[in-house]
This record gives C-alpha cells, structure tokens and sequence, in this order.
C-alpha cells in the first residue's frame, strides 16, 4: 500500500529538479551534464549509480530486504532541439535547445521513485532498477545500449510512462497490444542531368521526377495496404534545384512511415522502393534510396496492461482511467517490451488554466507539474501491485 503522505512529501523535490533539468537541457547523445546531475541526486540518496550506460544512461540498483522478483522502471533524459519561446522562471538557459516533450519530468519523477523506495529500503520487497535513458528522441535511440549494457538481465518486468498533454491532468491511459507506432524514415535523391531551363529536351529533369515520386508515393497507403491495418506516408520534405531557368539534376525527397504490423511495415518499405525506381527508369533519372528502419512498435503485455486498469483507479479515479487508441508517434521503450513483459502509460498532464495547452514538440510547450505526483503514484502502485501478485516466487534473477 503506498504511503500517500511520504509521496506527496517528495513533490516539492521533483518540482525543483525537474527546474533545474528544464533550465539546463541536453538534447540526444549529449546528456553527459543531465547525467552527472542524476547521478548526484542518486548519490545523495545512499545509491552507488552505475553510468555511462549506452553512452550517457544511468542505473541505480536498490536490493530490497525481503524477497521478491526484479521490477525496472525506466524514465528519458534528453531534450530537443527547439527554442523555448515560452516565458517562465524555469526558461530554457541553452539556446536552442529545450525540454519539449517532458523527458524533464520523467528524469524528476524516477528520482521521486528512487528517494521513496530508499526510504523503505527494509520493507522493499525484491529488487527495483531505477534506469535514466539517454537519447530517446533520435535513432537508434538508447533503449538498445542501455540493454546492450545489461539494464534488463534477469529483470521480470519494465514500466514507463509519459507525461501526456492531450489528456487533462488527473487523468491516465494505456491499451494493451500495439500502443505506439514502429517509425522508419526515407531519403530519397532522383539523380538527373542538369541543363539549361530553355533546353528541356537535353536534360533528365530531377525535379519533375521528385513530383511524379511525391504524387505516386500517396497511393501506397490507399490502394496496397490492407484498410485494416493503420499505417501513414508522409513526405515531409523536397528540395531540388537552384534556379528559375535551370534544370535542377537532383532533388531529394524526405519522409516517415509510421506502422504498427510488422507485414505492413515490410510492405510499405518494398513499395517505396520499387515505385522510386520505376519513377527514375521513366523519367531517364537514377533513385538513390537511404531507407531506415527505426523503433519498433510498442506493444504492451497484455498482463501489465490488465494490472494498469487494476491499479491506476486507485491513484486517479476509476472513472479518470481511460483506454487509449493506438497513436503514431513512436517510443524506443518498444525495445524493452521485446526482452521482458511491461506496460507503457500515459499520464495526463494539460490544464488550459496554467497555460499546458502546446502540444508535445511545440516551441510554448511546457505542462502542469502536478502531474509529476501522480506519475509518482503510479509507479509506485504499479511496482507494488506486482511484488504483490509474485509475492512469495522467484524471478528471473534469482
């Protein structure tokens, strides 16, 4: 049962830090400051943090005095590169560059989880793996390096959240089985022979070939995948040419794919391919295809999922615990979903009043930081509602 009193105590700590993190952002791959400062925190807590994981991810480790099985709770670090165009005392202080998407709180609300649980250290039951994840926002990401380095060995069970503006605060959600969207991007440069604008007929016009390729492009979706199966081409950017009266001899075509069912994701990937070079064999142009394949898709155990709606009531409301569509954006917390059972959540962090109405990736975005408690709660709930169900069996590490 979770102390309500000693959670909240720790509010005005996550709010501080949080501050403090949202001052002084490091975007992906570059948290070595953000790292150093988890680790303090962890330090002055009574932990001995390993760092350095996947680059900058840190670890703390807290072996409970009574038996049980190996939760992981995991949070993201790493900021955006954004300028905070929003006026407040916490202000981004790095130009260029701020937290826009919450991994702030996530960081100030693991720590909350780190300090609580220490703070009980005897009564803990089992072993909980605090992770502070590098490099969320950008591929490879560092799920895959802070597994590589051994975060998930022996460990039953992952959860993670995400403060999410779209739903009110005081309200959260999750679903099981495909929750967030595998995201691949595309390069595309349609190779030509450049020439004079008044002599077409010498030249293999680049950017002709880029916009017959964007206009083919939009019928994969509607005509070759199944109307069962979510999935999104978007093109998000061409450029080609340097002149009014040149014919341009490259233009580079630039996009996303988002999907949730690996045979689609397959599919989508081979069409854009061949279309691409159909288009070139036409147009007498080359295709030169740089075709990436990024996170997974996050897909909840549906277990977890089931203890989420069981426990989430008791921290929210039951009425204030919602099942949640699929949505695209991606999350490399997919990564650890394929090695071990676990529930990712949503956390509802809008409030029209203080002004938390920007959406995630906006240069005004910031969101209520009372949300911070109750992702507390949550993780809380969710680490002993598990040792819980387990009490009395060995996991995986033991």
């Amino acid at each position: 049962m979770i102390r309500t009193e000693q959670a909240e105590a720790l509010f005005p700590r996550m709010v501080e830090w949080r501050r403090y993190l949202h001052r002084f952002p490091e975007v992906s791959y570059q948290e070595e400051k953000t790292a150093q400062f988890v680790a303090s925190v962890l330090e002055a807590l009574g932990y001995e943090p390993r760092t350095g994981m996947g680059g900058h991810g840190v670890m703390a480790v807290l072996k409970g005095g009574r038996p049980g099985r190996t939760v992981v709770l995991r949070a993201d670090m790493d900021a955006l590169p954004i300028q905070d165009e929003k006026e407040c005392q916490y202000k981004s202080a790095v130009e260029g560059v701020m937290h826009a998407c919450g991994h702030d709180g996530h960081t100030s609300m693991l720590l909350a989880a780190a300090a609580y649980f220490k703070s009980m250290e005897d009564q803990v039951r089992g072993e909980i793996r605090f992770l502070f994840q590098p490099a969320e926002e950008v591929c490879p990401g560092g799920a895959l390096g802070m597994i590589e380095a051994g975060a998930l060995k022996g460990a039953d069970v992952i959860y993670g959240l995400h403060l999410w503006t779209p739903l009110p605060v005081g309200m959260a959600s999750s679903a099981a089985g495909p929750l967030m969207a595998a995201a691949d991007e595309f390069f595309i440069d349609m190779v030509g022979r450049g020439g004079h604008g008044g002599m077409p007929h010498v030249t293999a016009d680049a950017v002709l070939a880029g916009a017959m390729l964007v206009t083919q492009l939009q019928s994969i979706v509607s005509r070759s995948v199944d109307p069962l199966q979510p999935a999104v081409v978007t093109i998000g950017t061409i450029q080609g040419g340097s002149a009014q009266n040149v014919v341009a001899d490259r233009c580079r075509i630039t996009g996303t794919v988002r999907t949730f069912d690996e045979e689609t994701r397959l599919l989508i990937r081979s069409r854009i391919e061949r279309i691409a070079h159909a288009v070139a064999d036409s147009s007498d142009t080359t295709a030169v295809i740089d075709y990436l394949i990024g996170y997974p898709a996050v897909i909840n155990d549906e277990l977890e999922t089931q203890r989420f709606f069981k426990t989430a009531p008791q921290v929210f409301g039951g009425e204030q615990v919602l099942l949640t569509p699929p949505i695209m954006p991606a999350e490399d917390f997919a990564y650890y979903l394929q090695q071990i059972p676990g529930c990712f959540m949503f956390v509802g962090a809008g409030n029209e009043a203080k002004g938390a109405v920007y959406p995630h990736h906006h240069p005004r975005f910031d969101f209520d930081e009372d949300a911070m408690l109750l992702g507390l709660k949550l993780l809380i709930q969710m680490t002993e509602a598990y040792q819980d169900e387990h009490e009395g069996t060995e996991g995986s590490a033991n």
